[in-house]
């Protein structure tokens, strides 16, 4: 039987993250599992590359913060650029509940030490981003620190770091299970090439997570939900280096990447499927006169069906990252439930995950808001807001 000290399943950003966090701290016989032919196939490769710190809770927030020192130290510590770039978040609100929403999430980014976080006027907004159309605006959130990574980058030089400290990835290998000791423990991850003694094992799959979960015997509360990205042709008609721009009254947000529009808008309860790549058509038009309306400018450029794409988010009940060790399965590691937010705080949780299963526990940062056990201990809390 072959063996590792750890086996994360998952070779995407986040199981890439903690390969590497863990193999910097000394661990070696490090093995990442895909299923996947190769890097990038599946929900990191289809991510749009927003970065911000303009969360409403402050773990959030906390961990944005932690994230984005670790973006900047991306080329001395990993020897790649992250492509982040601080373009800035502008929220856009059209209602004076939404100036409240958005003030009482400025509180708690203050508290955190995000204090470049301010309140915009109807003017500020159509200064730092002349092209939107100035009806019904009512004011805003901008935070200029907030804006751009680049995902596959970041995975691609996790995952070369981790390799040069000699830990593994096996793409195309798919667990089919694993196998717990009376005591609880794993015992041993099983593809279909082999069985794999392992000391810990860690769950980094992503939107499949719950899948893996059942796997263990572990009631995991993560589900896929698609999310869909219409693109418009190549256009300069907007700078690349505007800022995301985000309305609160719909989520409707658009930003420039490659010198083409990305134009979003959450659709709740979208169930998702395994590699979804598929794209209504009547999303496409929805959000493409969504985009007219709020800048006029795209009048002069058509979306380019083709290049539309969906992909996955894994979502937890409260919109939360889940980190920690499973309930009842003390060796089996968690990593999931990110909600959208995975390529911008995967630093900051491959980072505390690698501190909890080398000491202990994050020290780095309370993730006590975190733990896996936080669902069975409050029923019924329900899901964070937009932000």
């Amino acid at each position: 039987m072959r063996k590792a000290s750890v086996v994360i399943v998952g070779a995407g950003i986040m199981g890439a993250s903690v390969a590497w966090h863990l193999a910097a701290r000394g661990w070696r016989d490090i093995l990442l599992l895909d299923r996947s032919p190769g890097p990038g196939e599946g929900s990191t490769g289809k991510a749009t590359g927003g970065f911000r710190a303009q969360f409403e809770t402050a773990v959030n927030v906390r961990l944005s913060l932690l994230s984005r020192a670790a973006l900047r130290r991306f080329p001395d510590e990993i020897g790649v650029d992250s492509g982040y770039r601080a373009c800035g978040y502008l929220w856009v609100a059209t209602t004076p509940a939404q100036l409240e929403t958005l003030a009482a999430a400025r509180r708690v980014q203050h508290a955190c030490g995000l204090t470049e976080a301010i309140a915009v006027s109807p003017a500020d907004i159509l200064r730092i981003q002349p092209a939107v159309s100035p009806d019904g605006i009512v004011g805003g959130a901008w935070c200029p620190s907030d804006g751009f990574l680049r995902a596959r980058a970041m995975l691609d030089g996790y995952l070369a770091a981790a390799a040069r400290q000699g830990a593994r990835v096996e793409w195309g290998t798919e667990v089919t299970g694993l196998t717990r000791g009376p005591d609880g423990r794993i015992r041993s991850v099983e593809t279909a090439r082999a069985s794999i003694a392992a000391g810990a094992v860690v769950n980094a799959a992503g939107a499949w997570a719950s899948e893996l979960g059942c796997a263990a015997g572990v009631d995991l509360p993560v589900t896929p939900l698609r999310r869909q990205v219409a693109l418009t042709a190549p256009t300069n008609l907007l700078p690349e280096e505007m800022p995301m721009t985000i309305f609160l009254e719909d989520g409707f947000h658009l930003r420039v990447r490659d010198g083409r529009v990305l134009l979003l808008r959450p659709t709740p309860g979208v169930p998702g499927r395994p590699f979804d790549a598929d794209v209504d058509d009547d999303w496409v038009g929805d959000v493409t006169a969504r985009g007219v309306e709020r800048v006029p400018l795209l009048r002069r450029v058509p979306v380019e069906r083709a290049a539309c794409w969906g992909g996955l988010y894994e979502m937890s009940p409260d919109h939360h990252a889940i980190l920690g060790a499973a309930p009842g399965c003390p060796n089996l590691f968690l990593i999931n439930g990110s909600s959208g937010h995975g390529v911008m705080h995967a630093p900051a949780l491959g980072l505390l995950l690698a501190e909890i299963l080398a000491e202990g526990r994050a020290r780095t940062l309370d993730a006590a808001p975190l733990d896996p056990g936080r669902f069975a201990a409050a029923a019924g809390t329900g899901p964070a807001g937009l932000l």
